[in-house]
């Protein structure tokens, strides 16, 4: 199962989720990010965060979903905007949830504030990832609906 997580720019949650999917996934389960328009360049205090906590960072990239390698069963958006905005249509078929999440790349403050933005999305990401894997995902597989009813349950999640 491919999962997509969409994001306007594709530089801060979108990444962060793709990242903790795939270091936290068995096997068969593989996430991927893209953004409808992206920025060209993955946010530096994503890729902080992300090594601090242990996850790998290589070969991340700011992409457009208009050159996926692979078409996603499962399209998770995590900003607003992106979640209004029309798909492309060869992402048709893809089951389609919204995990809303605050976009730490417009926080302002001081250093400290800045970087308590962007943890904050990440936790928020991690738990929603977390119980996504933590569910009977090989049973819903089989029953769309109930999928789509627990995608958009975890979407609620916080810290």
């Amino acid at each position: 199962m491919n999962i997509l997580f969409l994001c306007t720019g594709n530089s801060c949650r979108s990444i962060l989720a793709e990242a903790t999917f795939n270091a936290l996934a068995s096997i068969g389960w593989h996430a991927m990010s893209a953004g409808s328009q992206p920025t060209g360049q993955v946010h530096s205090r994503s890729l902080t965060l992300l090594e601090r906590e242990g996850i790998p960072t290589e070969g991340l990239s700011s992409k457009s979903w208009d050159n996926l390698p692979e078409t996603p069963d499962i399209v998770i958006t995590v900003c607003a905007s992106a979640a209004g905005e029309t798909c492309p249509a060869y992402l048709g078929p893809a089951l389609r949830a919204h995990w809303g999440v605050e976009d730490p790349a417009k926080a302002t403050g001081s250093e400290d504030e800045i970087n308590a933005a962007f943890e904050q999305a990440y936790r928020i990401l991690r738990i929603r990832i977390e119980a996504l894997l933590a569910l009977p995902l090989v049973n819903l597989r089989q029953n769309p609906v109930a999928l789509k009813a627990e995608l958009e349950r975890i979407g609620t999640l916080a810290p």
